[in-house]
């Protein structure tokens, strides 16, 4: 289809030939007697979207260029509908929405293919901004270790990142830490002096500062926006490790004070406009509990901690009535006006929750809407791994994206249709994706946390810590049905590969370890042999094809530094698998006189009934004993 485009928008023409190949349509500048639909386009001060289609004649209004791009694809959808002529519009509630990638915290990187081809989407859906949160994923020239064999980002890259989402007026705004969650980078002995705790700077040294000096100007060069986030989330143990024993024992919101107007002096002379977590304001009225949401009196003393140029951004994912969401809201406005951010829950592990987002960010949007916050986001952490693909994520963006551009509850089935259309696929397929972890026995939904295929995956099948928590769910089946709807889905091969070799793995894997230890006790010799001899083999067959599957769809989508991690996961499981088949066969064999990890009783997993949830740190699920023990102290030197 080719269309002739007049109006306001022809300054966007770049953007709009970027787009072209996402909507199937080539964009005319000039009139041309071939063309199949003129496009009128008017920018207004109204916040507002119009689009009409009459005679071969199509009108947008629209209040801003990531507007004019949502605008275009409620055009072209209409049309790929083969409507002839309809009237459409839509207010747009905020003036700035988006979402924060985390690129650090689970060791995947999004290739820059991947982040060109997330612009484009959003640009689809409306959204303005975009953030990659970036503990150590970014290089600092001054500091070779920082990031050191990590994937990170290079200044040349972010820049061409920002060029290309300003086509589509997303703003890219860089989201980093200049306090706590830095263990990435605190673990190099070269950092040793300048750190309180392993994970959190030395407040009031001087090469602190020097520091943060230098990873601001590094992060925020790239960008033509002058927004930065400074993170300095749940920095627990500030002036608790070197500080404590060079200063004795200060109140938190004390060091918080010293720390951040040091910071801010930073941030100033760099001429920046800085956001930054609200919890730590919060948090030091807590001490005891260090509790984000308790029902505290904020003091004048805490108020006047955070400076006028200073905004806050209030975090939230847990609370599914729109009031929680406006109470803390009307907390975080005594320190100024926040951004919002709710979050995405695909933290937990192979599993998207999509409920749970829904029943949480859902609610938090309308309470957004309600107390007139205009600046929103949509947090994707990445939580020890990233087993879950950034693809996973973009029913939840889109679904975000639509709160964006109503006034109460957004109109589900039109998400749904506006999702199919831009991502070409099916949100119902992506929705299989939510019962990888709602086996029987999870409440529908899954509100409770549950990740059943993260530790079911990785524990060991010999030894089985999580075992007695899955007694008596028939697992096996609920993955096999699974698995034969997601070999259905015909889009999005390499992303739904993993979850169809993963639910192929889970459906003979997840009782297997019940299993072996029931003919064991029952010395049923000749089910142990069946599997040494074929169970097993065929569970590790199984793995391997994972594995493969998996690393695909990570090198497609993710920079390779970080696959390591999930490597070594992959390797250890493949590993354990051969060990256990030995182990039987030696016993079999009468050179063993007992299997120990067999003869121990199951017990519930960290002493707690019923089935798992957020089971997401992977050390404690595989074995008893310490996998990469931390230290006691700030610096090991063992």
């Amino acid at each position: 289809m080719k269309i002739y485009i007049c109006g306001d928008a022809v300054t966007l023409a770049d953007g709009i030939k970027e787009i072209s190949t996402e909507l199937d349509f080539v964009a005319e500048f000039s009139e041309a007697e071939a063309c199949d639909l003129r496009l009128e386009t008017h920018l207004t001060d109204e916040a507002k979207i119009d689009v009409s289609l009459k005679d071969n004649v199509a009108t947008v209004n629209y209040c801003s260029t990531s507007t004019f791009f949502r605008a275009l694809s409620h055009l072209m959808k209409a049309i790929s509908e083969g409507r002839i002529s309809f009237e459409f519009s839509e207010p747009v509630k905020f003036t700035l929405n988006g979402p924060m990638f985390d690129v650090s915290q689970g060791n995947a990187v999004i290739n820059i293919p991947t982040l060109r081809w997330i612009i484009r989407k959003m640009a689809l859906m409306g959204l303005n901004m975009l953030m990659l949160y970036c503990e150590d994923s970014y290089e600092v020239p001054e500091q070779p270790y920082f990031g050191y064999m990590r994937s990170r980002y290079s200044k040349e890259e972010l820049k061409e990142l920002d060029k290309y989402a300003l086509l589509f007026g997303i703003e890219m705004i860089p989201c980093i830490q200049t306090l706590a969650h830095l263990q990435a980078v605190l673990k190099w002995k070269v950092y040793k002096d300048f750190s309180d705790h392993m994970d959190t700077l030395l407040v009031g040294d001087e090469r602190t500062y020097e520091f943060i000096s230098q990873i601001i100007k590094a992060a925020t060069e790239p960008f033509s926006s002058k927004r930065v986030h400074i993170g300095m989330d749940e920095a627990m143990m500030i002036g608790r490790g070197n500080y404590l024993k060079l200063h004795g024992l200060v109140p938190k919101a004390q060091i918080l004070k010293e720390h951040l107007d040091r910071v801010m002096e930073i941030i100033r002379e760099q001429g920046l406009e800085p956001m930054m977590w609200g919890d730590m304001f919060l948090r030091v009225l807590d001490e005891k509990n260090n509790d984000y949401y308790a029902d505290v009196e904020i003091t004048d003393e805490v108020k006047n901690t955070v400076p006028e140029d200073l905004t806050l951004v209030y975090w939230d994912y847990y609370h599914y009535e729109p009031e929680c969401y406006e109470k803390m809201i009307d907390k975080h406005r005594l320190f100024g006006e926040p951004v919002f951010a709710g979050g995405i829950w695909t933290w937990l592990g192979f599993g998207p929750s999509y409920i749970k987002t829904i029943k949480t960010l859902g609610p938090a949007m309308k309470g957004c809407k309600n107390k007139g916050v205009k600046e929103a986001m949509a947090t994707i952490w990445g939580d020890n791994g990233t087993e879950c693909s950034v693809i996973a994520t973009m029913p939840m963006l889109c679904f975000f994206a639509e709160h964006g551009f109503c006034d109460g509850d957004i109109d589900f089935e039109n998400m749904k249709s506006r999702f199919d259309f831009i991502f070409k696929s099916s949100y119902d397929d992506f929705m299989l994706l939510q019962k990888v972890d709602e086996v029987p026995g999870v409440i529908e939904g899954n509100w409770w946390d549950n990740n059943c295929s993260k530790p079911l995956l990785w524990q060991d099948l010999i030894s089985g810590l999580c075992d007695y928590n899955f007694r008596d769910i028939p697992l096996n089946d609920h993955y096999k049905e699974i698995n034969g709807k997601l070999n259905e889905v015909e889009t999005f091969k390499e992303f739904f590969d993993v979850y169809r070799n993963l639910t192929s793995v889970l459906s003979l894997k997840a009782e297997a370890g019940l299993r072996l230890r029931k003919a064991y006790l029952e010395k049923d010799k000749e089910q142990l042999s069946e599997f040494v001899e074929k169970i097993i083999p065929e569970i590790t067959e199984r793995v391997k094809k994972l594995r493969i599957a998996h690393m695909k769809n990570w090198f497609k989508t993710c920079k390779p530094l970080g696959w390591d991690i999930i490597d070594m996961r992959y390797g250890a499981l493949l590993a354990r698998l051969d060990s256990a088949a030995i182990e039987i066969r030696m016993y079999l064999d009468g050179e063993l006189d007992t299997i120990q990890e067999l003869d121990e009783p199951r017990i519930p997993y960290n002493g707690e009934d019923g089935i798992i949830h957020y089971a997401n740190y992977y050390g404690k699920f595989v074995s008893a004993s310490r996998i990469d023990p931390k230290p006691v102290y700030p610096h090991y030197l063992g």
